[in-house]
This record gives structure tokens, C-alpha cells and sequence, in this order.
């Protein structure tokens, strides 16, 4: 007897992709657009059945490509048996419209398919609000031909750009969605108040505060396990991290520094993802120093290292204190071709935290940054306030100690920051 199963996987969507080059006015060239949008869009989990390029010197305000270039698409479509049509462009609501109208097909912006992507990898609930805010400040001004259009094309397909919120969110009105949208800013200003609490606790004597930065999938996270013993996740995928993650790193002169782990970048991200991710961002603007890691493999390097700082530029952190560290060294060669690449940037340090190679040096950076900011101390710390004691051998070097009637009479060598705290307190105790 044969005994049939079903399968309840979802099947792939099939989808077909389409770059949209304005002649004369790309910074990146046609081929790196047409693979990072291809990346993607692999990284939703869908299938690409075809790939196009659209050139035009003027884009049109109602299907973004031309008429002709549109019926082609439709047929290509309607050949390749596509499920979904993905531009490199953002597009207005109109203009989703009207191409749903031509194509037949879902349409999808390069602002929805990141959000897909970021839905799918969110796991915490402050990443999840984030992403929410985002989908539905980006679903807004579309509610009016959704309502319309999803019932029929996308109410029974799910699939790419329908995670997240999803149907139930798309059924409400506009009031009930301006209304969620203020609970969940709302929220997200309760979790970032709580993130600064938490920081200036945490902080209160810690000498240095450094956050990884960089473009998507530079290798940040396997830099971060390296030096923290952790595991996060690391993949090479993008977006892999999209939730911070901050963990104590002790050196090797036995002082504490706070490294963070933040969600890649990427070139034209929306700025209404980054105002949705400020929560997660505040990791940045808090940090003391970055640390700028770029994969010295990558053909764009120069490209990625500008989308980088233009963010930077965003949040207003672009005049800190940075490192730059070229990673993914291993994928390269020869050491001729290390030291040509490295020459193009400050004092960059190159370095594999796949296999380890040049991690102890960005230890040894971290170092001496923090003695830059070393100060002496004497000082007799009370015996009921030896918590203090604990922070001096957290984050300094003691080079002397002698128990006494009235407490512990210390030398030691700590950060200014710690120095001022310890002093400050013992003199509101007095």
C-alpha cells in the first residue's frame, strides 16, 4: 500500500529581477548593482528565474521604466511562470501600482525587500518592533490601492515582503495603523531609554567603549566571537546580525572594555529604516571608538568604505575616532596584494578573524588606545566601600596595595573616567 504525505513547506517564489540604471548618474557600476540586488534577493530565500536591466536617461513618474519596457517584462513574466517582480529602485505608490497593473505579478521595491530580509532575521522583541515601525511606515501611503490589489494578489500567495505585520495589519484602516505606528514608537522610546540606563550603568567605570561597524557581511560578527568568546551568530549572508549584541572584553593588562556588535550597512539605505533602527544605533553613537571592518577582498571596497561613513554621516558620528580593519585577508593570495590594497587607507590593521590571523593586533590597537587615557591615583578607600576596589582592578593596574585600620591604601594606574567616578563618590559619601 502506498501511503501519500503532504508537505506543508512553503514553495519558493519565483521571481524575476530587474536593475534599473539612470545613465550617467550611478556611482556603482551596472554589474555590482545587478549582483547585490541578485544577493539580496537571494538572501529572501526566493528563486531568481530571470534577470534584466533597464537603461534610461529619464526615469517616468508613472511606471518608473517605459510603456514598451513594461510589456516586455509582462511577457518575460508570464514565460518564466514568475510569482513576483523585484526593481533595484524604490518606487512610489503609483508607481506599484501601475506596474502590478501591467505585470499581473506582486511588485517589489529594494526598501520592501530589505525589510523583508530584516523581518525574517529579527529575533529579539526590540528588533521586532523595529521592523514593524518600519513595514508599516513604508505600507502607509500604500494602504489605499493595497487594499484593493492584496485581497486579490497577495491575500492567499504570502511569501517575500508579507512577513512581519503581514494581511491582518494590511485589513486596518489608516487611523488603526497611525495608531500602532505611535504604540510602537512609543515603545521604541521606552527601549531606548532603558538601553541608556543600562549603558550608564554598565559604563560607570568602564575605561572604553568600541562598536564594530561596517558593510553588511564584512565579517564583524566572526570578528566580535574572536575577540569576546562568544557566538554570535555569524553566516555569510547579509543582514546576518540585525539585533546588537555587547559583551566585556578583558585585555591582557587585566583592564575591561564594552565592544558591540551592530547591524551591517548598506549603500542608499532608506532613511526612514534608519530612523526605525535608531534604537539599535544608539550603540554607535555611544561608543567611544570604531572599529570600521571591510572585507580587503571585496572588488568595492572604496564604494562600501563611503556607503559606510555616509551613514556614519547620518547619525552624526562620522568625526569619531575610527579603526580601520581590512578582514578576510585569507581570501586573498599573496601578501603583495595585502600590502597594495592596505596602502589606500590610514593605518589600517589586516587581519582574518576567520583563522585568526592579525586578531591579536587589534587586541594590542585596543590597548594602546585605552593608555592614552591612564591617569595615576593614591588614594585610602574605605573598607565598606570596597566595591570600588573592584571596579580600580576591573579597568586599571594597581601597582601597590597595604591593608590599614581605616581601609586599603592604593597606587594605581586607571582610566580618567574611572579616576572621576571613584573620586566622585567617595566624596558624596563623606
Amino acid at each position: 500500500m502506498t501511503v501519500k504525505t503532504l508537505s506543508t513547506a512553503r514553495k519558493k517564489e519565483k521571481a524575476v529581477v530587474v536593475t534599473v540604471e539612470r545613465i550617467g548618474r550611478e556611482a556603482w557600476s551596472l554589474e555590482d548593482r545587478v549582483k547585490e540586488l541578485e544577493n539580496l534577493t537571494s538572501s529572501c530565500g526566493v528563486d531568481i528565474v530571470a534577470s534584466e536591466v533597464c537603461r534610461r536617461k529619464v526615469l517616468t513618474s508613472n511606471l518608473l521604466i517605459g510603456k514598451g519596457k513594461a510589456e516586455e517584462l509582462a511577457m518575460m513574466v508570464e514565460e518564466e511562470g514568475a510569482d513576483v517582480v523585484i526593481f533595484s529602485n524604490d518606487l512610489s505608490p503609483s508607481q506599484q501600482k501601475n506596474l502590478e497593473e501591467v505585470l499581473k505579478v506582486k511588485i517589489i521595491d529594494r526598501t520592501q525587500l530589505i525589510l523583508d530580509i530584516f523581518a525574517h532575521r529579527a529575533t529579539s522583541k526590540e528588533g521586532k518592533v523595529q521592523v514593524e515601525l518600519a513595514q508599516l511606515s513604508y505600507l502607509l501611503p500604500r494602504l489605499s490601492r493595497m487594499w484593493l490589489h492584496l485581497s486579490r494578489q497577495r491575500g492567499t500567495s504570502g511569501g517575500i515582503g508579507m512577513r512581519g505585520p503581514g494581511e491582518q495589519q494590511l485589513e486596518v484602516d489608516r487611523r488603526r495603523v497611525r495608531e500602532r505606528i505611535g504604540k510602537l514608537k512609543r515603545t521604541l522610546d521606552d527601549i531606548t531609554r532603558q538601553r541608556e540606563l543600562r549603558r550608564t550603568q554598565r559604563e560607570k567605570y568602564s575605561m572604553l567603549t568600541a562598536a564594530l561597524v561596517g558593510y553588511t557581511n564584512s565579517g564583524k560578527s566572526t570578528l566580535f566571537n574572536a575577540l569576546t568568546s562568544s557566538r554570535v551568530r555569524a553566516r555569510d549572508q547579509l543582514f546576518s546580525t540585525l539585533d546588537p549584541t555587547i559583551r566585556k572584553m578583558v585585555l591582557p593588562n587585566k583592564q575591561t572594555v564594552l565592544i558591540s556588535d551592530t547591524v551591517g550597512f548598506l549603500h542608499d539605505l532608506p532613511h526612514h529604516l534608519i530612523e526605525s533602527f535608531k534604537a539599535t544605533l544608539e550603540e554607535v553613537v555611544g561608543a567611544d571608538i570604531l572599529f570600521h571592518v571591510m572585507d580587503i577582498s571585496d572588488e568595492k571596497i572604496d564604494l562600501k568604505k563611503s556607503a559606510v561613513f555616509e551613514v556614519l554621516e547620518d547619525l552624526g558620528v562620522k568625526d569619531k575616532p575610527v579603526v580601520t580593519i581590512l578582514n578576510k585577508a585569507d581570501k586573498l593570495p599573496s601578501d603583495l596584494e595585502k600590502t597594495r590594497i592596505s596602502r589606500k587607507f590610514d593605518d589600517p590593521l589586516v587581519i582574518s578573524a576567520l583563522t585568526g590571523q592579525g586578531v591579536d593586533e587589534v587586541t594590542d590597537r585596543i590597548v594602546q588606545l585605552t593608555q592614552k587615557d591612564m591617569e595615576d591615583i593614591e588614594l585610602l578607600v574605605p573598607h565598606k566601600y570596597f566595591d570600588l576596589v573592584k571596579a580600580i582592578r576591573e579597568n586599571g593596574t594597581i601597582r601597590s596595595e597595604k591593608y590599614t585600620n581605616k581601609g586599603l591604601f592604593i597606587t594605581a594606574r586607571v582610566p580618567r573616567s574611572v579616576k572621576y567616578a571613584i573620586f566622585k563618590r567617595l566624596k558624596q559619601k563623606r
